[in-house]
């Protein structure tokens, strides 16, 4: 009995000690690398990626051509996932569904038979039951796969060759455009007319040179396969594509249809009779699902940010119409047009980056001008390789010809030697200086071809032949020669995308929008009285309607949680603004149209908007634009505040009142426009009154002194009009008010300490 005495190798003398961060580096790297290159950013060349590469080769080397039946989709899928992209089928079927969308692609490259998907963001149907087969303009760009015009590569297992890129002159990249985000850094491209591409292709080859404005009086801008309306002035746009980078806003179109001329009938204003009218859309933004849009509007009249808006109707079937009602005939049309585009994706934000792999498969951001050079440069290349492919195969039709040739002036020896010969090849071969190919072709050679005809085709065939090689030879040498040939072509492929077929015709409107007044959100706010309560606690609510406040003029009447009570409570509209102020001298925005119900207790108002943990809030204020505000901390500083520069467009607040440690905000009041005095009472009992005039009015800050203390601080302030007198609120349920007439005793200087107040003034020390 023999034992095996080998032992395992040890799996950890197999670890290679290395610093992590070096190793995670290196390997997210090539992960970065692999993002990049093969599978977010489309070719410069065909504006292709792999994916779709992959699906369109699989689908030509199954024949799929225009003019053949479609095939199921499943078996596409399939030869892409075995053969040359192993992915999931669902991210190449997706890929493949988007190529065959008219609504997604300006030229699609997929024909389509079954659901594949639309505008309302339905998906397709599964593709065991979609079947799918090229279009006439995928063919164009894969024309030339078969004349040496690029290198195939291996597949991922080495059993397949599949193409580096196709060769077509079908303006791709700009045509269809592209997205994808890699790995720190993405690409967005849209779509554009292929004739106006070529007119500024054109322009390039005749003039290297050409400035950039020049080009983009040709080439307009984008062109969506939804249509739309680029509102953006020419100057955006053109800096845009002279970088590479920008953004352009994209609108719905509002129209009842194209009229006879081609042109959009462009109000989007249907008459009804009796006065009535509605808008209707016909077009929505690229990219933008025509079911979302139904809901945000939806949503929008649900919340009363549409008031003008009675309703949303989708009556489209194969073309979009989009019926909007308004709320009366005497509504602006204008105006529900601009808060569609302000409240909607009806208006969106198209951002271009042309980020592209040029030919050495560097990413890298183009201008217009450096982009169609690249691909110009690109297209030569190809246009040489096809040329240089070409001689090849005359060079060896030309070897035949001679040989036939050959073989039929001595037609008779020929046949001698084949008749009598052994092994007539080499016997051939020497006695008429024939090569080994020519001599088994005439071997090869069928008795047919005998008859005496065959020899003057074949000298016209020689004789063509070595025309059309001295044309390419000489198309070789002559870089003019070169471009003459692309400019001849891109000439031929226009006419299939000219301005006159339904495809070339151009479907998005570059129109700079016309300026408008300035338009205000709060204008969409449905205008109704409010009761604002807020709690000791913090909690907030709206009442509808002006309800009372009760004695205490702080919403006492209404009920509050268990250790709650009232605070503040102002009447206002639903349109109004509140300004909520802190002791730390900041100042809160809230909207009365966003307030919770009043049916419960509210909601805490930290939660819409961020007040620090410790402050407290001293006053709750409706916003009067042009009004000033009286601020006093409780050392017995101060100011005037403009209202309008205390809003907050944020949730954190606006710091209006700086106040050093220890000291708060104690006073916020409105100030009236009949009021020309302030006057200020200390913890001390004392009271000052001096002019308005000499309170500054700032927009930030710690103030001026109101009053002097020797101990203690200040209890309150407010303003009055010094002949009307101070009047206060008499104590207990009365709610009856004491007026004191002549306050001339107390007016003194701001900054003094101040007397004594009139006899029955309250005994807290508030006005």
């Amino acid at each position: 009995m023999t034992t095996d005495t080998t032992e395992e190798p040890d799996p950890f003398d197999a670890i290679v000690d290395a610093p992590f961060d070096s190793a995670l580096s290196e390997r997210y790297l090539v992960y970065a690398l692999s993002t990049i290159t093969a599978r977010s950013l489309p070719d410069l060349r065909d504006g292709l990626k792999p994916v779709h590469r992959r699906l369109l080769w699989a689908m030509r080397q199954l024949k799929l051509d225009p003019s053949q039946a479609f095939k199921k989709s499943a078996r596409v899928v399939g030869d892409v996932i075995g053969k040359y992209h192993p992915h999931g089928d669902a991210s190449v079927y997706d890929a493949m569904v988007r190529l065959a969308q008219d609504f997604s692609l300006r030229y699609p490259l997929v024909e389509g038979q079954g659901n594949f998907g639309n505008i309302d963001g339905d998906n397709a149907a599964a593709y065991r039951y979609t079947e799918a087969r090229l279009t006439k303009t995928a063919i164009q760009l894969m024309a030339g796969l078969d004349e040496g015009t690029v290198d195939f590569i291996p597949t991922y297992n080495g059993e397949e060759e599949e193409p580096e890129i196709f060769p077509g002159l079908f303006p791709n990249l700009l045509a269809n455009g592209a997205s994808g985000i890699a790995v720190g850094m993405a690409t967005n491209i849209p779509s554009h007319n292929v004739a106006e591409i070529i007119d500024a292709t054109l322009l390039l080859i005749d003039n290297p040179h050409v400035e950039h404005a020049d080009l983009m009086k040709v080439f307009k801008g984008p062109d969506f396969p939804t249509g739309g309306v680029v509102v953006e002035s020419e100057a955006v746009i053109s800096a845009a594509y002279e970088t590479g980078r920008g953004a352009m806003r994209v609108r719905g179109r509002f129209s009842t249809g194209r009229e006879a001329d081609g042109s959009w009938e462009s109000t989007g204003i249907e008459k009804l009779g009796g006065g009535q009218w509605q808008l209707v859309v016909t077009e929505i933004p690229y990219q933008l699902q025509k079911g979302k849009l139904i809901e945000q509007v939806a949503q929008a009249i649900a919340d009363k940010k549409l008031p003008i808006l009675e309703d949303i109707r989708d009556e489209s079937d194969e073309q979009i119409r989009l019926v909007f009602v308004p709320k009366s005939r005497n509504v602006d049309p204008e105006l529900l047009k601009e808060s569609l585009f302000k409240l909607t994706d009806l208006e969106t934000r198209f951002n271009l980056n042309l980020n592209v792999l040029d030919a050495g498969r560097t990413p890298g951001v183009l201008g217009l001008k450096l982009l169609l050079q690249e691909w110009v440069i690109a297209q030569i290349d190809i246009l040489l390789r096809r040329t240089r492919h070409r001689l090849e195969k005359i060079a060896s039709r030309l070897e035949l010809l001679d040989g036939y040739i050959i073989a039929y002036l001595n037609l008779d020896r020929i046949i001698e030697i084949i008749r009598t010969e052994d092994e007539p090849k080499p016997v051939m071969m020497a006695e008429f200086a024939l090569t080994d190919r020519q001599a088994e072709a005439i071997l090869n050679m069928r008795l047919r071809s005998l008859r005496k005809l065959e020899e003057m085709e074949l000298r016209r065939e020689r004789d063509d032949l070595l025309a059309e090689k001295d044309e390419l030879e000489k198309l070789l040498d002559s870089p003019a020669r070169q471009r003459t040939r692309l400019k001849r072509d891109l000439g031929n492929l226009r006419k299939d995308y000219g301005e006159d077929t339904a495809l070339g015709r151009r479907r998005t409107t570059i129109a700079e929008a016309a300026p408008t007044a300035v338009f205000s959100m709060d204008a969409m706010i449905e205008k109704a009285p409010v009761t604002v309560i807020l709690s000791a606690k913090g909690w907030i609510r709206g009442a509808s309607g002006h309800s009372p406040l009760g004695v205490d003029g702080k919403g006492g009447e209404f009920k509050f949680k268990e250790g709650d009570g009232p605070a503040f409570a102002v009447h206002a509209q639903t349109t109004d603004k509140l300004l909520v102020a802190c002791d730390n001298g900041r100042f809160y925005t809230l909207g009365c149209d966003k307030l919770p119900s009043a049916r419960g207790f509210g909601e805490p108002i930290r939660t819409m908007v961020d007040i620090d943990a410790g402050a407290e809030i001293v006053s709750l204020l409706v916003y009067r634009p042009k009004a000033q505000l009286l601020l006093a901390s409780d050392a017995g500083r101060g100011f005037a505040a403009e209202a309008d520069e205390l809003l907050a467009e944020t949730r954190k607040g606006r710091g209006v009142m700086t106040t050093k440690p220890g000291v708060k905000l104690a006073v916020v009041r409105e100030i009236p426009p009949e009021h020309d005095h302030v006057a200020v009472v200390g913890d001390n009992r004392k009271l000052v009154i001096f002019s308005l005039e000499e309170l500054p009015v700032l927009a930030k800050g710690q103030g001026v002194t109101l009053q002097r203390y020797r101990d203690g601080g200040l209890a309150d302030a407010t303003t009055l009009k010094l002949d009307d007198g101070l009047s206060w609120k008499m104590g207990g349920e009365s709610g009856r008010t004491r007026t004191e007439g002549d306050m001339r005793m107390w007016k003194v200087a701001r900054g003094a300490a101040g007397r004594m107040p009139p006899t029955g003034f309250p005994r807290d020390n508030r006005f």
